[in-house]
């Protein structure tokens, strides 16, 4: 049981390491964009971390799989994880607010959950890990503000390419457990390297990157998103899967919106309003709930 208990903590804390990574890429998307068009942005990002990942293949003596079915999966894992999800939600987000976003973007969990026991049952579910799942809504809600629900109804063609984008991501944490065959890093690679084929082309005939003039803060922000943000987040993503489950890792989800919280904090000097505070409480309580193991697990 020690052993139980010391292995979650660690994995915890690998989880909200996650958390911080992809929740912070907003901060270097809006440095980036500025200057960078959103495709090609795309594509900048997946290329950075697809070389950064096949460097640390190399480095650990690994090596990319060979069969044609192996790739093909892979190929699958990448739309759901990086090429039809950020497509969906760039376009998706032009249109819907912020904070509805986040809200929508935040139900990959229910979606995992539901997905699980209606269709696949790779794992277990229980009404707890439900009520963790709507927990964690209530927390991102309150988090973000009560009153982005009022807009639900508006942009109704938007709001469903946000909510495309999560069940995306569903799809994403339930797929990627088809790969314990592969270490992470290699899944993490070949994700990247399809994401990498599919956009670079993308960009070049949608909006000629070579004629781009980016500031050096732009460049830098790719650079940040690229390697961190994508490269070592997507290593420590496939791992969770393995530790945590499908369910586990999609409740990252939830902690993204008090990443944004507290990085407004740290960065901008913002304040936490009580209402902000007990949605963060929320949050955190309900990836507890989700992880923690229950009897009979």
């Amino acid at each position: 049981m020690t052993k139980t208990r010391t292995n979650l903590g660690f994995e915890m804390v690998f989880l909200a390491a996650l958390s911080l990574l992809w929740g912070s890429s907003y901060l270097s998307i809006k440095f980036a964009v500025g200057s960078i068009p959103p495709v090609t942005l795309i594509a900048a990002r997946v290329t950075i971390a697809a070389l950064f990942l096949l460097a640390v293949v190399t480095w650990r003596g690994e090596h990319l799989p060979r069969g044609g079915r192996t790739w093909r999966m892979l190929f699958v894992q990448a739309v759901f994880n990086s090429i039809g999800a950020w497509t969906v939600l760039a376009w998706g987000q032009q249109y819907v607010e912020s904070g509805l976003a986040s809200v929508l973007n935040s139900t990959s969990p229910l979606f995992v959950f539901l997905i699980t026991l209606l269709c696949i049952r790779h794992e277990r579910t229980s009404p707890l890990k439900f009520a963790g799942a709507c927990l964690g809504m209530i927390g991102v809600t309150l988090i973000v503000g009560v009153d982005v629900l009022n807009e639900l109804g508006q942009q109704v063609v938007a709001q469903l390419a946000v909510l495309l984008g999560a069940v995306l991501y569903a799809g994403a944490a339930i797929y990627g457990k088809r790969f314990s065959h592969l270490p992470p890093t290699v899944t993490a690679a070949g994700t990247m390297i399809w994401a990498s084929l599919c956009l670079i082309p993308l960009s070049i005939v949608t909006e000629q990157p070579w004629t781009l003039r980016p500031s050096v803060a732009a460049l830098a922000a790719v650079v940040v998103l690229g390697l961190f943000c994508t490269g070592v987040a997507l290593l420590i993503y496939f791992r969770l899967i393995r530790t945590l489950g499908s369910m586990g890792v999609a409740s990252q989800s939830y902690l993204r919106a008090g990443v944004g919280v507290v990085l407004g904090v740290v960065v901008l000097g913002e304040t936490i309003t009580p209402l902000v505070g007990i949605g963060l409480a929320v949050t955190v309580l309900s990836v507890a709930v989700i992880n923690i193991p229950h009897r009979g697990t």
